[in-house]
């Protein structure tokens, strides 16, 4: 996992060919403004998620890991805070994995909580689960799905 500040983005460009251009969408000046739901960068290898809704508890809070992609989660409003647990240490699997939304959820408390204000980001890898959406009100995020390289898969 990684948790940085927008502005130090391109420190982290180097880690995954696509990372440059996943950060150049994350510091668009109208990311405010995009509406929630998919929205296409490079088709399946990379795609920009809007999300608006309602923060949840730390206890309704579900882990979750991802076996094709890499999240870049960007904190555009409220903050969002999100429990990560190292994906090797979750033994209680709540969903087993569904290959097609690339997703798995895990009973699993998260040993770690970390909140992600305006103008924040943290990259999950595969190794990461994470439970994100944990905040008081409206959370308005961006997420960039990045897949892992197909040497990586």
């Amino acid at each position: 996992m990684v948790y940085d500040r927008i502005e130090h983005s391109r420190r982290y460009e180097g880690l995954h060919e696509l990372f440059g251009r996943a950060f150049g969408v994350l510091r668009r000046p109208d990311i405010a403004t995009l509406t929630p739901g998919r929205h296409e960068i490079d088709g399946d290898r990379m795609y920009l998620v809007i999300v608006r809704k309602d923060g949840t508890g730390r206890d309704e809070a579900v882990l979750e890991a991802h076996r094709r992609y890499i999240d870049i989660q960007f904190a555009v409003g409220g903050t969002d805070t999100i429990g990560w647990k190292p994906l090797r240490d979750c033994t209680v699997v709540a969903q087993q994995y569904d290959e097609a939304k690339d997703i798995m959820f895990f009973s699993d408390a998260p040993v770690a909580w970390t909140p992600v204000a305006p103008g924040m980001f943290t990259i999950f890898f595969p190794d990461d689960a994470h439970a994100p959406m944990v905040g008081n009100g409206i959370l308005h995020k961006a997420v960039v799905k990045v897949a892992l390289p197909s040497s990586g898969r």
